[in-house]
């Protein structure tokens, strides 16, 4: 009979019939019973009051019915922390049963019951079992270690326990091996410093051993753990790719992955010169087409981790393109990750078969695939050198006509102009001749920018864009900002004919529409077309770069990181892991191990991008992530150098500017731009209010001379203890920043309080959010002794890699010597980036203050703060905040100042002092407002110290 009459409904009284038959003489009527209240349990009724009668059953011999309770116990442990503990001495019993699989059900049961009071009773058992003679029994008590550790981790330290796991690293059984692996491993993870898995060339060798034995998921445990270490030499690589290789052939792709990033790893130290580089490229890339035969979500997690490898060595795959073309049937998201692979692997060799197999996919049904199979084609174009053909199949779709075709490849055809300058304009009919079919605007902007640069080629561009200008304000802004510089473009090439043209595209853009974007670029052309058509010429007609495919190319760093996670949830979102695992667990920056000198001097042509020259690393776009990067490399405030404008010029620029026309253009210009003089636009077109602004309303505040401070220098915070002797092997650092004369430094101070001497020290920083690094190595000379501090200050930087950390002054620094490497993180206080160039000038602090959005403004209080406005004026200076101005209002101070850091943000700042109030008021404006909290904290530290 089946168990399903356990989960039937009973009479009433139901706990109580239960009671009586768990507290049954009767061995069946006992089991019978703990089925029927585990069934209940599982369909969701407490059963809870039952707690003792169920433990009372816990003393048999009967393994299905201990079972059965142990699997109570679990579920009620928690609830019942009481009633739990009159377990433990069970537990304990069954701990010495002669029968292995009870004393593994009770050491796994008690690494389940998350309960502090019995955790310290479960350490002896635990001990017995770590040492039992029988293997299935170590193997889950090395898991059970992992659970106790995430209840307790300093009880597991103090028993001992984690000695006990390194020790079962060399245990006979590989199933024990694995399970040691896999716990110390889980534990290292929430303790990224303590450094657990302390392998050596020993320990790998047993691995590798039981490599071979165990189960698939113990091989997955041992290959991740192997990927960690660093082999001394290229020999010793070697040696274990060679022992590693089999595991490609495994069905588990799992194993299959986790074996190729431990190859992947280790090639990086294999000279490219040996037989034996040569014969691993070959042996990776079967078992990774076999992974492409799996079901489609498989296929998916294969394809994201082989885009990753294949930019890494495409020469692993580059013969292997046929397993990448679409099938019918494969989902979309096969479908687009395997055309993205195909473009990688596009080179000279291949180029026909794969644009043969792009044509096709440009007639299938799927809109969204055919559009991405267009841009495709663009794509190859850009990355094999020669596109004749890409260009002759692009034409062949064209003449298909079938709109959305025809208007990708408009848009891929715009970027193969932007690669091949004067190569492929003889196309150019054939898009005219298509226009009216166009109706989205990425391909509207894309054919109007081929209008306006090839314009003195086409007889009528006058007139297309004239078309285009009909309905200027029924397109997209794309559209709409495109038309305008083509617009411009064309003037500048054809000015007699089309200065209508311009003049009403001016109009359009700066009087009649509400973006600003466009008004700006509106107001640009004007000024330069009306002041100097030379410049113009200069500007808008300058020669473009060259566009380049690597443009879609993980950044190389981040690249080497992502390699080192095949097989994990990282290779599949192609992010560090720390972008998207939240939680209190330190997540271990991974990288791949230096190359070998032999492996450096021979570079294989292969590794080098098409169209990049050897030696040249190109330009990649960083990934969504490193955009504050972008933002904080702009300069967003006035020119560091050069005069100050007078205000009057000021005042004269903002009303030609907008009031002026083209009129200087036209009648005095003597280059051969003439014709009859424009209309200037209406009186309304000029907002009368940003040439008063410069005379009137707050400009009477720059009456009065600016604060003056001393030279004393940056305000430098006292040395802390940023990584403590406990986590560092008994090295202690301490530190600070300082800023002196222009130059940032991080003074140190290294104290070893170690037995043994310190030696081979390095640092190195991760990216971060304002590109700081080390402008030279760690330099410390003499062997650090025991008991020894060394003081050293190391230079710093701001050029290096940026990337938005949180919060935006985090710095992760790794420092080495010869023991291990260590990780800390500190947060460096952001007056060390303020520059010495900082002090704006009043004109033009009133306008930057004015046209920085309001909601970009931000407002603090700075309390028990008892000095003069003077002496804040004095201190701050010394710090590089910089008072422009300064006036008092009602008996308040109010101070005017301006900040630039070394990125180029500038940050304006009111500072009010009332005089014997110790609480300043401080409005901060920028336009990265996310600097501003961390400004007010520079000014706080300043200001109080």
């Amino acid at each position: 009979m089946t168990d399903s009459k356990y989960f039937t409904t009973t009479k009433k009284g139901e706990i109580f019939e239960l009671k009586a038959e768990l507290n049954s003489d009767k061995k069946e009527k006992k089991k019978e019973a703990v089925k029927k209240v585990i069934a209940s349990m599982t369909v969701g009724k407490d059963v809870s009051a039952l707690f003792p009668d169920v433990v009372n059953c816990m003393q048999t011999d009967n393994l299905e019915l201990k079972k059965l309770v142990y699997l109570y116990l679990m579920n009620y442990a928690k609830s019942q922390p009481d009633m739990a503990i009159m377990a433990v001495n069970t537990f304990v019993k069954d701990c010495e049963d002669p029968n292995p699989l009870i004393r593994a059900l009770a050491v796994r049961t008690m690494g389940c019951i998350r309960v502090d009071k019995i955790t310290e009773y479960l350490c002896e058992p635990l001990r017995k079992c770590l040492k039992d003679e029988d293997p299935y029994v170590r193997k889950t008590a090395a898991v059970c270690v992992a659970k106790l550790h995430d209840i307790n981790a300093q009880l597991v330290e103090d028993q001992g326990f984690l000695d006990t796991l390194k020790d079962l690293i060399s245990d006979s059984n590989p199933m024990v091996v694995a399970n040691a692996v896999a716990a110390l491993s889980e534990i290292a993870e929430s303790h990224p410093s303590s450094n657990l898995l302390d392998l050596n060339p020993q320990s790998i060798n047993k691995l590798l051993t039981a490599l071979n034995e165990c189960t698939e998921w113990g091989q997955i445990f041992i290959l991740d753990c192997l990927a960690d270490y660093a082999p001394k030499d290229d020999r010793e690589a070697q040696s274990i790719c060679e022992r590693v290789t089999p595991r490609l052939s495994h069905a588990n792709s799992a194993v299959v992955l986790s074996a190729v990033k431990v190859l992947m790893k280790f090639m990086e130290m294999l000279s490219k010169d040996l037989d034996y580089y040569s014969t691993l490229l070959k042996k990776l890339a079967p078992p990774l087409v076999t992974l492409l035969s799996a079901e489609p979500e498989l296929q998916y997690v294969a394809l994201r981790n082989i885009n990753l490898i294949v930019q890494k060595r495409p020469e692993i795959l580059k013969h292997e393109m046929k397993v990448f073309f679409v099938k019918y049937n494969d989902p979309i998201y096969v479908k687009l990750e395997k055309l993205d692979i195909m473009i990688r692997l596009a080179s000279q060799a291949n180029i026909a078969q794969v644009l043969a197999e792009l044509k096709e996919y440009a007639t299938e049904v799927d809109v969204d695939f055919v559009r991405k199979a267009v841009r495709a084609i663009g794509r190859c174009a850009i990355k094999v050198e020669s596109a004749e053909r890409c260009v002759s199949t692009l034409l062949d779709l064209i003449q298909t006509k079938v709109s959305y075709v025809v208007q990708e490849a408009v848009v891929v055809i715009k970027d193969i102009f932007r690669k091949y300058p004067n190569k492929y304009e003889s196309v150019i009919a054939t898009l005219c001749e298509n226009l009216d079919s166009l109706d989205e605007p990425e391909a509207r902007a894309a054919m109007t920018w081929i209008v306006g640069e090839y314009a003195e080629r086409i007889d009528n561009a006058d007139e297309l864009l004239e078309g285009f200008l009909e309905g200027f304000h029924d397109e997209s802004t794309q559209v709409q900002l495109q038309l305008l510089t083509a617009i411009v473009k064309l003037f500048l090439k054809k000015p007699t004919e089309t200065q209508g043209l311009v003049q009403q595209v001016l109009s359009l853009a700066t009087q009649d529409s509400d973006n600003p974007d466009l008004r700006d670029r509106g107001y640009i052309y004007w000024r330069l077309l009306s002041t100097d058509p030379v410049a113009a010429k200069e500007v808008v007609l300058a020669e473009k770069p060259l566009i380049s495919e690597e443009t879609d190319l993980i950044e190389p760093t981040l690249l080497d990181e992502l390699i080192c996670y095949i097989g994990t949830l990282a290779s599949v979102y192609h992010k560090p892991p720390s972008a998207f695992v939240e939680g209190g667990r330190g997540v271990v920056l991974k990288s791949l191990p230096p190359r070998t000198a032999s492996s450096e001097s021979t570079e294989s042509p292969e590794t080098t991008p098409a169209g990049v020259p050897t030696g040249e690393q190109p330009d990649a776009i960083p990934a969504q992530g490193d955009l504050l990067g972008d933002l904080l490399n702009l300069d967003l405030g006035p020119p560091a150098s050069g005069p100050p404008l007078p205000a009057s010029s000021v005042q004269m620029a903002a009303v030609d500017l907008l009031g002026g026309g083209l009129d200087s253009l036209m009648g005095d210009e003597p280059e051969g731009i003439g014709g009859p003089n424009f209309a200037a636009p209406p009186a309304a077109a000029a907002p009368a209010n940003v040439g008063a602004a410069m005379g009137s309303g707050l400009s009477d505040l720059f009456d009065l001379t600016s604060g003056v401070g001393t030279l004393s220098g940056s305000y430098v915070a006292p040395k802390a203890v940023w990584l403590p002797a406990m986590k560092a092997k008994g090295l202690e650092i301490s530190g600070t920043f300082t800023r002196q004369v222009g130059s940032i430094s991080m003074d140190l101070q290294l104290t070893n309080k170690a037995l043994q001497v310190m030696t081979d020290f390095a640092i190195q920083f991760n990216r971060n959010s304002f590109g700081l690094a080390p402008a030279a190595p760690l330099q410390i000379h003499a062997p650090l002794s025991p008991n020894q501090t060394v003081e050293i200050s190391l230079p710093l930087s701001t050029v290096g890699s940026v990337m938005k950390m949180e919060p935006l002054n985090n710095l992760q620094v790794a420092v080495k010597n010869n023991i291990d490497v260590f990780y800390f993180s500190t947060l460096y206080p952001l007056h060390i980036l303020f520059v010495e160039d900082g002090k704006m000038d009043r004109q033009m602090f009133l306008a930057t203050w004015k046209d920085i959005p309001s909601e970009n403004e931000a407002q603090f209080q700075i309390r028990d703060c008892p000095l003069s406005a003077d002496a804040a004026s004095g201190r701050l200076q010394s710090s590089n905040i910089f008072t422009v101005a300064r006036r008092n209002v009602e008996g308040q101070d109010m101070l005017y100042q301006s900040l630039k850091l070394t990125n180029g943000i500038w940050v304006l700042a009111e500072l009010r002092v009332q005089p014997g109030n110790p609480s300043f008021t401080l409005s901060l404006k920028c336009r990265a407002p996310e600097v501003s909290r961390h400004v007010y904290q520079a000014y706080e530290t300043i200001l109080k110290n």
